[in-house]
């Protein structure tokens, strides 16, 4: 198991960037497929991107595609959320997970067994 804690957040205005960052206690995050889920106030939570273990490849929602950017430094076991263009809409809680299974990129939050408290991103019109 790994344990994973979220920082970064905060209140920010329409159209200025972001960098949230993910910490894993794990001896190296490269055996695993990290991604960013967020879940709106009343809504449900939704999947934002995964950075595969093996093939580093990315994968982003729709919704953030070409505004989200995903960066993983396994030195550091660091995994980044670079956020540019921020909408209203994209405030939410922003939570961080791992899968153990680094080949895949799941979008589906229960092939996830690992994930922290999350950070909270405000996005102000």
């Amino acid at each position: 198991q790994v344990l994973l804690v979220e920082s970064g957040g905060g209140l920010v205005q329409a159209g200025d960037s972001l960098r949230l960052s993910c910490t894993a206690s794990a001896r190296t995050i490269s055996t695993y497929s990290m991604a960013w889920f967020r879940q709106p106030p009343g809504k449900e939570r939704e999947f934002v991107g995964v950075a595969s273990g093996t093939s580093a490849t990315t994968e982003y929602a729709d919704s953030v595609q070409g505004r989200f950017t995903i960066s993983r430094h396994n030195d550091t076991n660091t995994v980044y959320l670079h956020m540019s263009s921020l909408k209203p809409e994209d405030t939410a809680l922003y939570v961080c997970a791992a899968d153990s299974r680094p080949w895949r990129s799941s979008r589906l939050w229960g092939d996830y067994s690992n994930w922290g408290p999350g950070t909270q991103v405000t996005v102000s019109s």
